[in-house]
């Protein structure tokens, strides 16, 4: 069955490969980003480009109200966009940390606030959160980072059982090392904030552990989440999780099972 479908984050990596497998799926798609000049192929493929900042209250009031003038409904909020600060605890700013939540945790929030009364309106929806398999694990100087996606689980869990009497789905999707822009944005500004001082050297093998993974081809391409996401769109019954995507299984089981210490050993002998 054809849905209304709104994707944040989708001018680039995961969420331009979502809006196209849902477009070709025969979806409408709405796709919102920052930049709208990088959406005209999403366009051109029959969907739809929408300017949004998460972080503007106004923007994303302009595109709930946009849709619905068009549409009358949103049956699909994909909660994509996000980004990465890295560094040292100690060296990074409580503005910067703070402006990670904003986008990471409470534009998304509001965002969802603003398509619920619609959802709960026609009696169904569904919200897909794209978390990390950084929401169950952790690495070094990626505290803050590792924060957002970690309250981005726990308050995805408790919104499902909210929702779930007015017939709204709320999923979560777990992606692994994905080859999108993640590792060039994170990395250059998390060397101007520990690269030198007293985390310098930390800082330089997390970079080197980046770059080497990069030129190693490692990661998966964003088309592996796309597909977990079309089968959580497409499901009757979608489950809670859907985890994917380069080591997001064998890291989370081993997080999980391995306790603290062991896990503590391979995240630093692999930075």
């Amino acid at each position: 069955m054809q849905q209304i479908i709104l994707i944040t984050g989708a001018s680039s990596g995961m969420g331009k490969a979502f809006a196209q497998r849902l477009l070709n799926e025969g979806h409408i798609v709405y796709g919102a980003a920052r930049r709208v000049e990088r959406m005209h192929d999403l366009e051109h493929a029959g969907g739809h480009a929408i300017a949004m900042d998460v972080t503007d209250d106004a923007s994303m009031q302009d595109a709930v109200a946009r849709i619905i003038a068009e549409q009358g409904r949103i049956d699909v909020l994909i909660n994509n966009a996000g980004y990465a600060i890295y560094g040292a605890v100690e060296e990074t700013s409580i503005a910067d940390a703070r402006r990670q939540f904003e986008v990471n945790l409470f534009g998304l929030g509001r965002l969802t606030q603003l398509v619920l009364p619609h959802m709960r309106k026609a009696g169904k929806g569904r919200i897909i959160n794209i978390s990390s398999m950084g929401g169950k694990m952790y690495t070094p100087l990626g505290a803050w980072y590792h924060a957002t996606k970690h309250a981005l689980e726990g308050w995805s869990d408790c919104l499902r059982l909210e929702l779930k009497p007015f017939g709204i789905d709320v999923v979560i999707v777990q992606p692994g090392i994905i080859k999108t822009e993640f590792a060039d944005v994170m990395t250059a500004p998390m060397l101007q904030r520990s690269g030198v001082g007293p985390y310098g050297e930390l800082a330089r093998r997390v970079a080197k552990g980046a770059e080497n993974g990069r030129e190693g081809g490692q990661g998966s391409v964003p088309e592996v989440i796309a597909e977990l996401v079309s089968k959580a769109v497409r499901a009757r019954k979608p489950r809670t999780r859907y985890a994917g995507g380069f080591l997001a299984k064998p890291v989370m089981f081993m997080r999980i099972y391995g306790g603290d210490r062991l896990f503590d050993k391979m995240i630093m002998k692999a930075a």
